[in-house]
């Protein structure tokens, strides 16, 4: 196992941890306070640092469990997609320049998807994001939510196909 250092492995994870506090709580203060605790927690257990074999699914894991507690606490439920992860720019090049219609298509499929998303259960939502939105794998997933890699993937194909039939059904009959 290598060393462990704050300064270099766990203080570059604090964007990431907000972003991921952010998601849950929906309040800018609140998410900085839940990263802060995150950081704080991580750093009173630094004796096991060594045992640990990913810091970051374990910095993320105490970040989810913060802002959930501080989300329960607020009374809110279900939340929605962060503006800026899902409306990202198009990347125009010269051969794939997107008309202004095409562009203004591409946002209400993000819209649609955010809102769908939002229907989901908290596991299924934190899976797909994980997976779609931060690019973590199966394991690392496993690690942040505590559950097994088959499980992962199983909630995370109920989380497409969910999504993908109610889409389809909207796109359809304009429900």
């Amino acid at each position: 196992m290598k060393k462990v250092s704050f300064r270099d492995d766990v203080l570059p994870l604090k964007n990431r941890l907000y972003r991921l506090a952010l998601r849950i709580t929906l309040n800018p203060a609140e998410a900085e306070d839940a990263v802060q605790d995150t950081l704080i927690k991580v750093w009173e257990r630094r004796e096991e640092w060594e045992r640990i074999e990913s810091i970051e699914a374990y910095a993320l894991t105490i970040c989810r469990n913060i802002s959930l507690d501080m989300a329960g606490k607020a009374g809110r439920g279900n939340v929605q997609l962060n503006e800026e992860l899902s409306t990202s720019n198009v990347q125009c090049s010269m051969f794939n320049v997107q008309t202004p219609d095409e562009n203004q298509e591409q946002k209400e499929r993000i819209a649609l998807v955010r809102k769908l998303m939002d229907t989901l259960p908290e596991v299924q939502r934190s899976i797909m994001e994980l997976r779609d939105i931060e690019g973590k794998t199966y394991q690392e997933i496993a690690n942040i939510l505590r559950l097994n890699e088959s499980q992962v993937k199983v909630y995370l194909h109920r989380a497409r196909t969910g999504i993908r039939q109610q889409a389809e059904k909207i796109e359809k009959y304009g429900l």
